[in-house]
C-alpha cells in the first residue's frame, strides 16, 4: 500500500513540473526554404556531329551545239537523280536570351543517280544520265530556342560534284564531270537529350542553277549542254557541343 501511494505522489509532481520544463525550452529556430533552381539549355559553343539521310536532284538538259557547232536551244527532257547522303557537319553558335545565331559548314558524300532517255528532237534513243558523288553546304543559321528546343532557318552557298554522261546499249557517248555552285535555304529542329548531346532532322533545298557541259565522244567535240539543276535534301543529324550546356537560373 504505501509503494502504491508513493507512485501515485511522484506522477503527480512529474507532470506538475513537466509544463514548466517545456516553456523554458528554447524556440524551433526558423529555416528559410531553399531557392528553386531551373535548368536551361545552353547551345553556345562550337559543335561537331554526323548526319545521314537522302536526297533528290532534279536536273533538265538542253542541247546548245552538236559537234561544236551551235544550233537553236533544243530540250532533251528531265530527270530526277535520287539516292543517300551520309556526312557531317562542324559550327558555332551563340545565344542571346531565346535567339540563337550560328555558323556551319557541313558536306556529304552522296550517291544520287538518274536518268532519262533524250527527246525524239535531240538524240533519242540516247540515255542522259546524271549522277551527284558529293556536296556541300557553308551557312548562316538564325534560331528560337525553347529551353532545350531549337527552330532555326539557314541559308548560304551550297556545292554539288556532277558527273553526266550520255549512253546507248551500255556504251558511253561522251561524259563530263565538275563541281558547280550555287546557294541553298533550310530549316531544322533539334533537340538537346542529354548533357552537351543533341539530335534534329533538317530540309535544304539547293539552287544550282545552270551550266553548259561539253561532252567528246571517241576523241572529238560531240555535243553540249546547258543543264538545269535543283538538289532536295533532308537528314538526320546528331551534335555535340563543346562546353557545358546546361545553365541554372535562380
Amino acid at each position: 500500500m504505501k509503494n502504491i501511494l508513493f507512485a501515485s505522489v511522484s506522477l503527480l509532481a512529474v507532470s506538475a513540473v513537466a509544463p514548466a520544463m517545456a516553456a523554458d525550452l528554447a524556440a524551433r529556430p526558423y529555416t528559410k526554404a531553399p531557392v528553386a533552381v531551373a535548368s536551361i539549355y545552353n547551345w553556345n559553343g562550337f559543335y561537331i556531329g554526323g548526319n545521314a539521310g537522302g536526297g533528290s536532284s532534279h536536273n533538265c538538259w538542253d542541247t546548245t551545239s552538236v559537234g561544236g557547232v551551235a544550233v537553236p536551244t533544243t530540250s532533251e527532257g528531265c530527270h530526277n537523280a535520287t539516292g543517300a547522303l551520309v556526312g557531317g557537319q562542324i559550327g558555332y553558335r551563340w545565344q542571346a536570351t531565346n535567339w540563337v545565331f550560328g555558323l556551319e559548314a557541313q558536306g556529304d558524300w552522296a550517291d544520287l543517280k538518274g536518268s532519262n532517255t533524250s527527246s525524239p528532237a535531240a538524240f533519242f534513243p540516247l540515255v542522259n544520265n546524271t549522277k551527284i558523288d558529293a556536296l556541300g553546304l557553308f551557312t548562316g543559321q538564325v534560331g528560337y530556342a525553347w529551353n532545350n528546343v531549337l527552330w532555326y532557318v539557314k541559308g548560304g552557298a551550297a556545292v554539288t560534284h556532277n558527273k553526266f554522261s550520255g549512253t546507248l546499249a551500255g556504251v558511253t557517248f561522251g561524259s563530263a564531270s565538275e563541281t558547280r555552285w550555287g546557294g541553298a535555304v533550310g530549316t531544322g529542329i533539334e533537340f538537346g537529350f542529354a548533357p552537351n548531346w543533341s539530335v534534329g532532322v533538317e530540309y535544304n533545298h539547293l539552287f544550282m542553277g545552270k551550266h553548259t557541259d561539253s561532252f567528246t565522244a571517241f576523241g572529238l567535240p560531240f555535243r553540249a549542254d546547258s543543264i538545269k539543276q535543283d538538289v532536295d535534301m533532308a537528314t538526320v543529324r546528331v551534335n555535340y557541343t563543346f562546353g557545358g550546356p546546361v545553365v541554372a537560373r535562380y
